[in-house]
């Protein structure tokens, strides 16, 4: 599977073959750059990176809108389970190999519980760290 965005018509492909899809705000900067260090990793062909924001309103996959996929980060693992959060982000890192031990502590008891009180900080202060991002982006363009 290509690390490009597919078309809805193909996460259902996605699916069939046991891949890890995974389910972004592109419109993100931070998200963005996040994914393509992901994206780069040993092991990333095969698993599908698709931008939620390039989705039309409605269902993106079943169980995933288009809302809920950009106000958190959604994983569709290759048991067909959706996982959302920092257990999404666990089930991504054990699908690369040289993140694959970071998947394995998050899933530990306890562990996850704690990983996920900080994805939800994080995702109370991402609006702050887009426009710094941004701004920051904005000023570095114009030198």
């Amino acid at each position: 599977m290509s690390n490009r965005s597919p078309e809805p018509e193909h996460l259902a492909i996605a699916e069939q073959a046991g891949t890890v899809t995974v389910f972004y705000d592109g419109s993100c900067p931070l998200c963005t750059a996040e994914i393509g260090i992901y994206r780069r990793a040993c092991g990333a062909e095969s698993v599908s990176f698709i931008d939620a924001s390039a989705h039309e309103l409605g269902t993106i996959v079943a169980g995933l809108d288009k809302t809920t996929a950009m106000r958190r980060f959604h994983v569709l693992g290759v048991d067909g389970r959706l996982f959302s959060g920092a257990e999404g982000f666990a089930h991504l890192w054990l699908a690369l190999p040289a993140w694959r031990w970071l998947g394995r502590i998050v899933l530990l008891p306890g562990v996850l519980q704690a990983t996920e009180i900080v994805y939800r900080g994080f995702l109370i202060v991402r609006p702050t760290l887009q426009r710094m991002f941004r701004a920051k982006a904005a000023s570095g363009s114009r030198q």
